[in-house]
């Protein structure tokens, strides 16, 4: 039943693509048909009534030039196929064409400033009248009945055309619906079968070149960076699990040893190593909260922030750890954000270069045209060019062994990263002047 569904679906849709596309082409059918019909009704009804007006005007000049027409109709007998009449001004005939005395006798044609249509001896005719001399009338009466069977056949014409054209409308557009979303329903069912472990599959992209080869890049671009974004989770929880599982190692060692060996092992110096490891579990877990939060968009506070006086605090404890850093680089900025992020910021750069270099570090704040440059740098090993992007990355640690001695977790300069981006700022390492690393954080000024 289920495997139907997408069927059902895809038939609905072309269904729908089809009625509408149908009732928007029948809307335009029946709006056309119906005023072409009144253009060309209208068109022939003008057509008719010049044409008798014309012939109005030529009987006049004709019976003016013979000064009016004689008793009897002795000067409109010789008018055939036609219906022609004098009218007095009493209203009696006074002349008649002999078809007009055929179809009308005595009998009158009514007279109007305006042309009529009235049945004459069974048959539509168009009457249009003209005053003569001494109060005369002319009135003649043309035939519409070929007129109204060419309006009769452009009717019966349209009420079948319009019904085949849209048959043929709903047939095109059904066929070419189904043409275009053949490969829709191909990349739809290509991606319901992608799942967590086949990641690494994509969609067949069409030769057309057309919005459905551009829908396929786009979903097999998704899919690349879904599945890049589950590797990288996948490997942060794997780094995640071994650093938490080492300080508890440790401790599990420790204590196991204690209890195996309590003449051996002091309480004072198990308990060091388990404030010591626990510390350290601590960090990781405070920095993974971090991290989280940074990549989740937790809005921070937004006020004004010294950076010049946090780099000078951390110029401070530096050199109070027996560190020579250079702090002359640093001038006044301001920046905007949360205090206690930019302070990590800081620690974190500090406390890294302080644990790679030989000696000296030195930390720079110098503002721009609309941004802060702060740089932190040190006289250590630096940092390859092939790795200095990959050490912003989580758990990150190109000397494994010093790292890990001295504490550090592979945490620090993703956190830095991640706050730098942030607060709309980027960050970057290069070479320092004395041959390590220098880092280089971007932030914007404060307004």
């Amino acid at each position: 039943m289920a495997e139907h569904q997408p069927r059902r679906a895809w038939r609905s849709v072309r269904g729908r693509t089809t009625l509408g596309a149908t009732l928007v082409v029948a809307i335009a059918l029946l709006v056309g048909a119906v005023s072409f019909y009144g253009i060309l009704r209208a068109s022939i009804h003008a057509g008719t009534e010049r044409a008798a007006e014309q012939r109005l005007d030529e009987l006049s000049e004709r019976f003016e030039q013979r000064g009016g027409p004689g008793p009897a109709g002795r000067d409109i007998g010789d008018i055939e196929d036609e219906i022609v009449q004098v009218i007095g001004p009493d209203g009696t005939v006074r002349a008649a064409s002999d078809d007009a005395r055929d179809a009308l006798g005595s009998a009158a044609l009514p007279i109007d400033d305006d042309p009529v249509t009235r049945r004459v001896d069974g048959e539509p005719m168009l009457i249009v009248s003209s005053d003569l001399e001494g109060d005369h009338t002319l009135v003649i009466a043309v035939s519409v009945e070929n007129d109204i069977e060419t309006l009769s056949t452009v009717a019966v014409l349209l009420t079948v055309a319009v019904p085949l054209l849209l048959l043929l409308v709903a047939i095109t557009t059904w066929l070419v619906t189904g043409r275009a979303l053949r490969p829709v329903t191909r990349i739809r069912e290509e991606v319901d079968g992608i799942t967590a472990e086949r990641l690494h599959h994509r969609v067949p992209v069409p030769p057309s070149g057309d919005e459905i080869a551009a829908l396929a890049t786009t979903m097999n671009g998704m899919l690349d960076r879904l599945d890049a974004a589950a590797t990288a989770q996948r490997r942060f929880v794997s780094d995640a699990s071994h650093e938490l599982r080492s300080p508890l190692a440790v401790i599990r060692q420790h204590a196991e040893l204690a209890q195996a060996h309590p003449s051996t092992t002091s309480i004072g110096e198990l308990a060091e190593v388990v404030s010591d490891e626990g510390l350290r579990l601590q960090g990781i877990v405070e920095s993974l909260l971090l991290l989280a939060r940074l990549d989740e968009g937790v809005a921070t506070r937004d006020e004004p922030i010294d950076l010049d006086d946090q780099a000078l605090a951390e110029v401070r404890r530096l050199r109070a750890a027996g560190i020579e850093v250079d702090g002359s680089g640093i001038h006044a900025a301001r920046v905007a954000g949360d205090p206690r992020l930019t302070g990590q910021l800081l620690r974190n750069l500090a406390d890294n270069a302080a644990r790679h270099s030989a000696g000296r570090v030195a930390i720079g704040v110098t503002p721009g045209e609309g941004v802060v440059l702060l740089t932190v740098e040190d006289d250590g090993a630096g940092v390859p060019i092939t790795d200095r992007e990959r050490v912003f990355e989580r758990f990150v640690r190109l000397d494994e062994a010093r790292s890990r001695d001295a504490g550090g977790s592979g945490l620090g300069l993703a956190i830095v990263r991640g706050i730098a981006t942030a607060m709309g700022g980027t960050v970057a390492v290069d070479a320092s002047r004395w041959g390590g690393a220098r880092f280089i954080v971007t932030l914007p000024l404060a307004d």
